[in-house]
C-alpha cells in the first residue's frame, strides 16, 4: 500500500532517498496521506467530544455529534494545516531562490506536507495522555521549517550553461 510507503519515507525525512521517493508519489496520493494523518490527529478530540455529556453538543445524538465535529473541527483544522502547510512551502520557494537550488513549489509543498508526519503523530501521542490545546499543535511547525531547510540543501544546485 502506497500510504505505508508515504508513512516510511515521511519517517527518514531528510535523507536523500527518502525524498526522492517522496518526489515520486503523487500528488493526489500525498492529499490522501495528508487528511488521513489529520484525522489520526483528531482523533483524541473526537473520543473526547464522543465521551462528554456536557458541554456544546453534549445531549446530542451520537451521528449528529459525529457530523458536528466533522464540519466544526477536522474541516477546520484541515483547511488550517493546508494553509500552513502552503505557507511553509512559500517560505522554502524563497530560500530555494536563495540557495540556487533546483526544486519546483510542487515538491517543496509534497516534502513540507511528509516533514508533518513526525510533529503530528507526537501531538496526538501527547493528546491521548494530557488534554493539549490546538493551538499548541502550531508549536510543532517549526520541526518542518528546520527540516525543509536542510532538505533545500541536499538537493543540487542549478547548473548554468
Amino acid at each position: 500500500m502506497k500510504f505505508t510507503k508515504i508513512l516510511k519515507e515521511s519517517l527518514f525525512l531528510p535523507q536523500k532517498k527518502a525524498m526522492f521517493q517522496i518526489n515520486r508519489i503523487g500528488m493526489d496520493q500525498i492529499m490522501i496521506y495528508l487528511f488521513i494523518l489529520f484525522m489520526v490527529t483528531s482523533l483524541p478530540e473526537l473520543i473526547s467530544r464522543l465521551t462528554s455529556w456536557s458541554g456544546l453538543g453534549g445531549e446530542m445524538n451520537i451521528i449528529f455529534q459525529l457530523i458536528y465535529f466533522f464540519m466544526f473541527y477536522y474541516l477546520i483544522l484541515s483547511i488550517l494545516l493546508l494553509g500552513v502547510i502552503s505557507f511553509i512551502a512559500y517560505l522554502g520557494k524563497g530560500i530555494v531562490r536563495l540557495a540556487n537550488r533546483k526544486l519546483y513549489y510542487g515538491t517543496l509543498w509534497k516534502l513540507t506536507a511528509c516533514s508533518l508526519t513526525i510533529p503530528m503523530l507526537i501531538f496526538t501521542l501527547f493528546s491521548f495522555i494530557w488534554s493539549i490545546p490546538d493551538w499548541f499543535l502550531f508549536i510543532f511547525f517549526i520541526y518542518p521549517v528546520v527540516l525543509l531547510v536542510r532538505m533545500v540543501f541536499l538537493y543540487p544546485q542549478k547548473r548554468f550553461r
